[in-house]
């Protein structure tokens, strides 16, 4: 049993009346600048691993 649309539209709008739009707005672009490090750094690790096996 999961959540359907109309519980989830539910929850959002109980989250948007508890926080405001302004502070949602603030906390989606916190999480993408993090997603998108965490992404970067990934790429950068595996980029990395790459290059130290083409030199053995």
């Amino acid at each position: 049993m999961g959540f359907g649309w109309q519980e989830l539209l539910i929850v959002l709008v109980i989250v948007a009346l508890i926080f405001g739009t302004r502070k949602l707005k603030n906390i989606g672009s916190d999480l993408g600048g993090a997603v998108k490090g965490f992404k970067k750094g990934l790429n950068e690790e595996e980029a990395e691993q790459e290059s130290d096996n083409k030199d053995s």
